[in-house]
């Protein structure tokens, strides 16, 4: 298994893209810590986890508050021996007519979608570098790249993680910490069907050339890659897993 012996952590592991994240890293080998503000979601995941005979740590972070990250992390490395690679995926879309986005709602979605990232990977970066090799898996969006109507703040906490990662790898390369960021379309699942009326999700079908939506395990099979070895000469790239939506 390319990851056996490595220790993972996933932020916004329990359900969607955060699931099959920690279940494909899982597969590959990898022990694997899940963090979510709801640790009942993430419980059950890292039970999936154990069924496959890997270890497998449930945590609580709020990603906004640096107090909370750093306790993750610590416990992450006292429970588990290291940390090898880290995949930020907490996030949330609301989707809000820019005229009616409230300096609450604009603050909450770059909090958690941007500065969440930044305190993760900050704390993140020492135990990264002592273990060698590590890796950083940061989870964009096509919105951040093309824009969106209701994603105004959405789309610019996007837009963000990916300059973000690009001047992350930068200072990160001499740690031999790699950062990378996956940039998936829409992907399958219930809280797309719950956020996206069903018009606007034929809408985006209709304009992708491989004609469906992303399932979660798309973009995990990328991120398994990304944190392998084989990917041991590439950094600050952003990869689009959107069926050729942002085809240039």
């Amino acid at each position: 298994m390319v990851l056996e012996g490595k220790v993972a952590l996933i932020t916004g592991g329990g359900q969607g893209i955060g699931r099959a994240l920690s279940l494909g890293l899982a597969e590959a080998g990898a022990e694997v810590a899940l963090a979510q503000r709801t640790v009942s979601r993430v419980e059950a995941v890292a039970a999936e986890i154990e069924a496959l005979g890997r270890r497998a740590l449930p945590l609580h972070v709020d990603v906004t508050h640096k107090a909370s990250v750093e306790a993750m992390i610590d416990a992450v490395v006292s429970e588990l021996g290291r940390l090898d690679i880290l995949v930020n995926n907490s996030g949330i879309f609301p989707i809000t007519q820019i005229t009616r986005i409230s300096e609450e709602e604009w603050d909450q979605v770059i909090a958690t979608n941007l500065k969440g990232v930044f305190l993760c990977s900050q704390a993140a970066l020492t135990p990264l570098r002592h273990a060698g090799a590590g890796r950083i898996i940061n989870m964009a969006s096509v919105s951040g790249r093309v824009g969106a109507v209701g994603f105004a703040h959405y789309a610019a906490s996007k837009g963000g993680v990916i300059a973000f990662t690009k001047a992350l790898a930068r200072e990160a390369a001499a740690l031999n910490v790699t950062v990378n960021a996956i940039s998936p379309g829409i992907v399958e699942g219930e809280t797309t069907r719950r956020t996206f009326p069903e018009v606007a999700i034929k809408g985006y079908i209709a304009q992708t050339p491989l004609r469906r939506l992303a399932n979660p395990e798309d973009i995990a099979g990328l991120a398994v890659f990304l944190a392998s070895p084989a990917s041991a000469y590439i950094t600050g790239q952003v990869f689009a897993v959107d069926g050729g939506y942002t085809m240039v």
